[in-house]
């Protein structure tokens, strides 16, 4: 299945704001929480968002992805700085997982004897 991914980000972005008229401090909270997590400088503006891509990715946001993948290019992310990202995303699925699989087997030890 082909998205398009900006007529999609337009269209959240207009709704988001029809959000924003209802609830205004909502998203002054979120903008705040988003300017605090850049404010100290420590990471460049195009590494937060090859993290943000990662990390939409895991918790499966398209509007996150949308909205993040134009900033990452706008901020120089190539293509191949984008699919390593993306890699970690994957990789981290793959852990969890494996972890949560181990939590399976551990419950099922767990279970009295039939």
């Amino acid at each position: 299945m082909m998205n398009d991914w900006n007529a999609y980000r337009d269209s959240l972005l207009a709704r988001v704001g029809d959000y924003a008229a209802l609830s205004p401090d909502v998203l002054h909270g979120l903008k705040t929480m988003e300017g605090s997590a850049t404010k100290t400088g420590h990471l460049e503006p195009k590494v937060h968002e090859l993290i943000a891509l990662s990390v939409a990715v895991t918790t499966r946001c398209d509007g996150c992805i949308s909205v993040h993948t134009k900033k990452a290019a706008e901020h120089g992310a190539t293509r191949e700085e984008i699919a390593e990202a993306l890699g970690v995303a994957i990789a981290l699925n793959a852990g969890a997982a494996l972890t949560y699989s181990a939590r399976v087997l551990e419950a099922h030890a767990q279970l009295p004897a039939a």
